[in-house]
């Protein structure tokens, strides 16, 4: 399992993107309540939920992954750090194309889900694999976007850099 940035807050490999400040402020907040109160429950479930919902996205793209041949390669992919740098700034314009496709156009993201800077280091190894492409086309037959779907009004969400 991916260590969290608050676990050891001084190790330089643990990433701090937005996502990881939004669980920890939801972990700080809730260790100030009274643990028998209804906000540290209610809390303490959204805690839950957040990091539930960061496995099953992580495990949706490592399935994609290995099914695409990176078995032993699939958990350094996914592995993004603070030290992690963008291949080529050239790439940049299209990892966040492809991300963005990949949002509205397959289920690999729950509904609520915000794009998280750590997939755009992914899509970015997976443009320098010329391997991009084949994801997404794999995304969209595992994960196909159902109809009717309610993402809709989330089609101009950008990744959060």
């Amino acid at each position: 399992e991916e260590q969290n940035l608050w676990s050891t807050p001084h190790d330089v490999t643990h990433t701090e993107a937005d996502d990881d400040r939004v669980l920890y402020n939801m972990i700080v907040v809730r260790n100030q309540l009274d643990k028998d109160s209804e906000e540290w429950q209610k809390l303490n479930y959204d805690i839950y939920t957040l990091r539930q919902t960061r496995k099953e996205v992580r495990s949706r793209w490592k399935h994609i992954l290995e099914d695409l041949g990176f078995q032993k390669e699939a958990d350094s992919l996914l592995s993004v750090t603070k030290l992690s740098i963008i291949s080529d700034s050239q790439n940049m314009s299209k990892a966040r194309d492809i991300l963005l496709k990949l949002s509205e156009e397959t289920n690999i993201f729950p509904t609520s889900w915000e794009l998280s800077e750590r997939y755009l280091f992914v899509v970015d190894r997976l443009i320098a694999l010329d391997a991009a492409e084949e994801f997404f086309r794999m995304a969209s037959t595992a994960y196909p976007k159902q109809p009717g779907g309610d993402r809709g009004h989330e089609s101009h969400r950008t990744p959060q850099c």
